[in-house]
């Protein structure tokens, strides 16, 4: 009978309660709240003592837990490391679309990629009774996924696995579609290919080096460790990785950047020197961006189905809040590699020509020319591979 009192002082999921406190500090609830406000008219000795208890609980005030008791919260939580990439909020996009359906609204929050910041938005979101958490994880060394157990959350990752925490995944297929385009780029007759990659310890990055890597083995062309750059997954890194590229005694005549913002960084490199593209070296870039039809060359580039993968992240959200016990569930989506000028498989003439007549019908918008790999634009895969962990 006793542990069963004490149990009724944690909420179902496990979360300790302001009653829990109370009880442990040996104090009313009310001095437990209005210690946590900020408020006059504590004893310093209580005061002391209510503080020592939160943390030794590890007490989070959850200030809506009786809205969602009663089901009116119905609100998600959303982590992303970057607002400026396009990349995520094309996710969150497809996150919202599926969710706005099921009645539920959203709360995002932003990382900027770094490990405390992810841990402050954990805590707020748990806070505030978000019914789940889509995670986007930033991934750094210093992160604590393990710290997501006790909160209780259903969560549903995006993009990049969060350390060694067992929830479900959707992502895209990132090692096949690096190896598709530096494969591409082989069949070129391209032979000193390098790629920027984004930084170690993020598992999307060593994915991409894994697809590198693996069309050079095949090929048997080995590596050129120089031809490897780790840099930060933004405008500025792939600056600076360009940069170092080109200051090597003997360049790659072709590059792989290992995503859309790194791209522009490295573009940007790649104007100061004069190099041309791709008559001096072939680029090509990791997401598809509206703004890769508008470059001169166009740019070739590997796309990522970016709606598809909030869609379906969303909806393994939905599952997993409708039945906690089910088994996780990786999603991994197909990616599509898009050939333009900047890779050197069409000349200027070419991409300036216009459009050829529509051909009847066929449910396609581009011509396929082998599997994964299309000339210009054309539809999103609807196909995926879906296994249980």
């Amino acid at each position: 009978m006793k542990n069963r009192a004490r149990n009724k002082l944690a909420n179902p999921n496990g979360a300790i309660t302001m009653k829990k406190v109370a009880a442990e500090a040996e104090v009313s609830v009310a001095t437990v709240s209005r210690v946590l406000a900020g408020l006059d008219g504590v004893k310093d000795s209580m005061r002391d003592r209510v503080s020592q208890t939160v943390a030794r609980l590890n007490y989070h005030p959850n200030t809506l837990a009786r809205g969602l008791r009663l089901g009116h919260r119905k609100v998600i939580g959303v982590i992303i490391p970057d607002l400026l990439n396009p990349f995520f909020t094309g996710v969150v996009h497809g996150v919202e679309a599926e969710l706005y359906r099921a009645g539920y609204t959203l709360q995002v929050g932003h990382s900027d990629g770094l490990a405390e910041r992810e841990q402050n938005q954990f805590k707020l979101l748990r806070s505030e009774g978000v019914a789940g958490l889509i995670l986007i994880a930033g991934n750094k060394p210093t992160a604590n996924y393990e710290s997501l157990r006790p909160f209780g959350i259903p969560t549903v990752a995006i993009d990049r696995s969060p350390g060694g925490l067992a929830v479900d995944l959707v992502c895209a297929n990132n090692r096949e579609g690096v190896r598709h385009a530096v494969s591409h780029l082989l069949s070129l007759g391209h032979r000193e290919i390098a790629i920027i990659n984004g930084p170690e310890g993020i598992n999307v990055a060593y994915e991409r080096l894994g697809g590198y890597q693996d069309a050079l083995r095949s090929a048997g062309i080995p590596l050129v460790e120089p031809f490897i750059i780790h840099s930060d997954f933004r405008q500025q890194g792939g600056y600076e990785a360009m940069r170092r590229l080109l200051d090597l005694a003997k360049l790659p005549r072709a590059v792989v950047v290992a995503n859309n913002l790194m791209t522009l960084g490295a573009l940007q490199a790649i104007n100061e020197r004069g190099i041309r593209i791709p008559e001096d070296m072939a680029v090509v870039c990791f997401d598809d961006m509206p703004w890769a039809t508008s470059l001169r060359p166009p740019l070739t580039s590997v796309a990522q189905p970016v709606q598809e993968l909030g869609r379906t992240g969303a909806q393994l959200l939905l599952e997993r809040i409708k039945d906690p016990k089910r088994p996780v569930r990786q999603v991994v989506l197909a990616t599509r590699l898009i050939v333009r000028a900047s890779c050197g498989a069409l000349t200027a003439a070419q991409v300036e020509l216009p459009a050829p007549p529509r051909l009847p019908k066929t449910g396609r918008s581009a011509m396929q020319t082998s599997s994964g790999l299309e000339v210009e634009a054309g539809t999103t895969s609807n196909g995926f591979c879906i296994k249980n962990l």
